[in-house]
């Protein structure tokens, strides 16, 4: 059977609409979280595949991170309805990377403001186009500019905001998964939601610095929390225990990539070595280890 154009819309439009009731997690009082897929975005799963969720306040709701898709976002707007009659009043954006931002545009009303790093209106300026172009070839969904929505309050340092009888504070850290990565901690049930500075499971993804990454995990393994949601992968309850693989894994990148360069070693073949003990440890190792590996050694290649 020939399918029309028409057709076609309707098919993906029918496929994203039956994803658009999202199962949410209470995971302490206040605190909702839709549980991602351990799988690479692609036009199966149309990018939503990062943990997505919301804190309650008194006077509203802080949305953090609005899914891999418009229709995604949809859905989470829809499952805070359901939860709350509170309106939505912060959409965080954690980064730039298309999982975290796509559903950005349910939330676009006057009466919310969107938060983020003061590094990700730049980002998303810098990746808008390619975003825009590639989303129908490897997501299966249409973007338009009004999809990627900046922030209008950035966070430079540390940035506290009251949503009622509940204040969350912001961090903006230096570069480590990305340049412009941002994590929200809730005092009152002692919950850090640190988005993809940590991965369960999933294997890591290097798209800022290895080094960076690697100073603010030892900052962050000093702390002490009840309850950390990573970007990928099960809720953390025995912080900083569930860090270890993450940083022995980024750890030994740094020292085996480091390793090759100092004995002369050419990065096509670094690729094919370094780390690869690690390999039967994660998920997806072979569709993001190569890159980290081209990363590192992008970033050590010229340290002093």
């Amino acid at each position: 059977m020939k399918l029309t154009l028409g057709l076609i819309g309707l098919l993906l439009s029918y496929t994203l609409s039956a994803a658009s009731v999202l199962t949410i997690n209470q995971i302490a009082p206040g605190i909702y979280v839709h549980w991602g897929l351990l799988a690479f975005s692609g036009p199966k799963n149309h990018g939503a595949i990062a943990n997505i969720g919301f804190i309650v306040g008194d006077h509203c709701v802080a949305v953090i991170d609005s899914g891999g898709n418009p229709e995604q976002g949809k859905a989470l707007k829809n499952a805070i309805e359901r939860i709350t009659p509170k309106p939505v009043c912060y959409v965080i954006n954690t980064h730039v990377h298309p999982d975290h931002i796509y559903g950005n545009s349910a939330f676009k009303d006057a009466s919310v403001k969107f938060v983020g790093h003061e590094k990700l209106a730049r980002a998303m300026s810098a990746r808008a186009d390619f975003y825009l172009q590639k989303a129908p070839e490897l997501l299966g969904i249409s973007l338009t500019a009004q999809d990627l929505i900046p922030p209008d309050i950035v966070v430079s340092n540390e940035l506290d905001l009251d949503i009622g009888g509940r204040i969350l504070k912001l961090t903006a850290h230096p570069p480590a998964h990305t340049d412009n990565d941002l994590s929200v901690y809730d005092p009152q049930t002692g919950t850090l939601w640190l988005s993809d500075l940590l991965f369960i499971e999933h294997v890591p993804s290097i798209d800022g610095s290895l080094k960076g990454w690697l100073g603010e995990l030892t900052k962050l393994e000093s702390k002490s929390y009840k309850l950390v949601v990573p970007g990928h992968g099960a809720l953390v309850t025995d912080w900083p225990k569930s860090l270890q693989p993450e940083k022995d894994y980024l750890s030994a990148l740094l020292q085996e990539v480091r390793a090759a360069i100092k004995q002369g070693v050419f990065l096509e073949d670094t690729v094919k070595s370094a780390g690869l003990s690690f390999k039967d440890k994660w998920t997806l190792f072979d569709e993001f280890h190569r890159k980290n590996v081209t990363k590192a050694y992008a970033e050590l290649e010229w340290e002093d």
